[in-house]
């Protein structure tokens, strides 16, 4: 929930960026935004209960283009923050 991760966070509310601002910050399109190379170093906050499963797929820059990884080369490459807030 983004309660707990506003909780987690030590912030009041957390709301997503407008499409303009996520572009400015990651140079990927709204609906292709992905954690990997993004103009901005930003971080990164995963769900902790995900990393146990097999194969995780995530969004690979354009709109439709999903790539099916290993939890662990996703932590390895991306350095994610786990954090327990899902529902």
């Amino acid at each position: 929930s983004t309660k707990e991760l506003a909780r987690l966070l030590k912030v009041k509310t957390i709301i997503p960026c407008n499409p303009e601002t996520a572009t400015k910050h990651s140079g990927y399109l709204i609906g292709g935004t992905s954690p990997f190379g993004t103009k901005k170093t930003m971080p990164i906050y995963m769900e902790a209960t995900i990393l146990d499963l097999p194969k995780l797929y995530i969004n690979g820059g354009k709109r439709g283009f999903l790539v099916g990884m290993n939890p662990k080369e996703l932590i390895r490459i991306l350095k994610p923050i786990p954090v327990k807030v899902g529902i």
